[in-house]
């Protein structure tokens, strides 16, 4: 009985230490891909794109602003903000293409 008991503490040990080990070589994997990320030092939107947005949201806020075919009343700021983003584009402003869905 007490053999089964000593292997058991031996291998409990092991796993431990193995675990212990992974976790140290995740860390150091981690430190150098914050060096390597880069911020980009150029305008990803247009001045232009952004005052877009701003009446966008003025016109929510007012109740005023009306979606696509239907007409209905737009009450949702992530809404307004896409509207106005949207306009941008169509007007050829620098504003990045909309997310790709699925």
């Amino acid at each position: 009985m007490t053999t089964k008991k000593a292997t058991a503490k031996k291998s409990a040990s092991k796993k431990t230490a193995s675990k212990k080990a992974a976790t140290k070589k995740k860390a150091s994997k981690r430190t150098p891909a914050k060096k390597a990320a880069k911020k980009s030092s150029t305008r990803k939107y247009s001045p232009s794109a952004g005052k877009n947005v701003e009446t966008e949201m003025r016109e929510m806020k007012k109740g005023t602003l009306k979606s696509g075919r239907s007409g209905k009343k737009v009450t949702n700021p992530k809404q307004a903000i896409a509207i106005g983003l949207s306009e941008a584009r169509k007007a050829g402003k620098k504003v990045p293409p909309p997310p790709k869905k699925g």
